[in-house]
């Protein structure tokens, strides 16, 4: 007998998972996607997040450099957000997880909860994607290993060849004259 779970999702796993980016080598969540996700206008919560920022040590949340929202600006093909006049800041997972902290409402805990299961999402993804990568590597390596052998063995063979004495047939000529 098979079960199945049915989980309310406020919001689908694929509209969390198109919002994390890769910033300073670091999967984020920035503040305008996390603020429509809560529900809540973004200054609401960097308002939040400036009262509690001893929770938020840089390797939870950091502010962008202007460069670094350029550059993922163009590729997330986004306009300028209606000019905005601060930079966003951008939150890890640990960072996220640390908003339900000083984020109230049965809201906020719901979407805390399915961004902590699309974070756990792609870190699965991404294992996955290694372990076949490690397993295609080591597959080459074996076929290498054996076609070199062949190869070895091909170029022996024809070495080989080059080596060996043609034999004649017959007699052997001494001076000119048969044995």
């Amino acid at each position: 007998m098979v079960k199945v779970i049915i989980v309310n999702e406020i919001i689908p796993s694929e509209q969390v998972l198109n919002r994390i980016y890769l910033v300073r080598s670091v999967k984020v969540m920035l503040d305008y996607d996390l603020a429509k996700l809560y529900n809540i206008e973004t200054k609401v919560l960097k308002q939040a997040v400036r009262r509690n920022i001893k929770r938020f040590p840089d390797d939870f949340m950091f502010e962008l450099s202007k460069d670094e929202y350029d550059v993922l600006r163009s590729q997330i093909v986004t306009s300028n957000r209606g000019g905005t006049r601060y930079l966003p800041m951008a939150f890890t997972e640990q960072g996220v997880a640390m908003l339900s902290s000083v984020l109230n409402g049965d809201r906020a805990v719901q979407v805390n909860i399915q961004i902590m299961r699309a974070f756990i999402q792609l870190r699965k993804m991404i294992y996955s994607n290694d372990a076949l990568n490690k397993k295609i590597e080591s597959l080459e390596r074996k076929y290498d290993n054996q076609f070199r052998i062949v190869f070895q063995a091909i170029k022996r063979l024809l070495k080989d060849d080059e080596n060996r004495h043609v034999k004649t047939i017959g007699f052997k000529m001494d001076n000119g004259k048969k044995k």
